[in-house]
């Protein structure tokens, strides 16, 4: 793994949703931030519309740690019951949505309740140099407010970690948002990722499955954003890695407080190697 800067989050909140298949009146999300959501959340930070160019954020490779699985939520949604025609839901365009009488517009929408996860943003050979930098900056002051997926998603926690070397490194020891696992339980993490995981420096106490299955594509999402335009919303498949590893029970910070100090106490103590916030 490369060891320049990379980027570091921690994305935690009441409730998230990052969606992957959304379409009409349900709208689902995946199990883990996608990247689209984590584009839009760096273009939101930088205070960019809808219709600018995404093509520099889009060469970022994310790496997203699971810290909290969190649980998926169901919101259950009506609208427009029981309204004349006239003042029931109107369509983009200003008519009814609904074509007859007083029915009632349905949505389903899903959440990842009580969520956490820690991403490293890693930068390609194409990625501007300054372009990281600029986004740690941006995450520290955000032009426009940050959302987990949704504008109703907003963070409870800052949202940078920082930038540091050998990215990766960092995010496999970096404090988990979560409270240790019972001493019978496995207290496996996954990584998901856009490159390869096999090169990670795990040790074989920490990894004990075959590295070389990680190295192979596991899957395919449609989640690289191509366009935010709101008349030309486009995206791109991407492959997927997958890697589970075993942290030691020290790495396992708790909630809350206890998390932002195990954090806050790993940022000193890593202050000396490099690491910028």
């Amino acid at each position: 793994m490369a060891s320049a800067l990379g980027l570091l989050l921690h994305l935690a909140g009441p409730l998230q949703s990052w969606g992957a298949h959304s379409h009409f009146n349900r709208r689902d999300t995946a199990p883990h931030p996608t990247r689209s959501g984590i584009v839009g959340l760096l273009a939101a930070a930088l205070g960019r519309g809808r219709h600018e160019s995404l093509d520099d954020l889009a060469t970022l490779r994310l790496t997203v740690r699971t810290d909290r699985a969190g649980v998926l939520l169901r919101d259950f949604h009506t609208v427009g019951g029981g309204l004349p025609m006239k003042e029931t839901v109107v369509n983009a365009g200003g008519k009814p949505r609904l074509k007859h009488g007083t029915g009632t517009l349905v949505s389903d929408r899903y959440y990842l309740a009580d969520a956490a996860f820690t991403a490293a943003l890693t930068p390609a050979a194409s990625t501007p140099a300054d372009l990281l930098a600029e986004c740690a900056r941006a995450l520290s002051a955000p032009r426009w407010p940050l959302y987990l997926g949704r504008r109703s998603c907003p963070p409870t926690d800052p949202v940078l970690i920082g930038l540091y070397p050998d990215p990766l490194k960092h995010l496999i020891h970096l404090p988990l948002a979560a409270p240790p696992p019972p001493e019978s339980g496995d207290g496996h993490v996954e990584l998901i990722s856009d490159e390869p995981l096999d090169q990670l420096p795990l040790s074989a106490d920490l990894a004990p499955s075959d590295a070389a299955l990680s190295a192979q594509v596991t899957g395919q999402l449609s989640d690289q954003p191509v366009s935010f335009s709101p008349s030309s919303r486009t995206y791109r498949s991407r492959s997927v890695y997958r890697r589970t590893y075993t942290p030691p029970r020290p790495q396992w910070a708790g909630y809350g407080i206890a998390y932002l100090h195990s954090l806050t106490a790993y940022r000193s103590r890593n202050a000396s190697q490099g690491a910028l916030s």
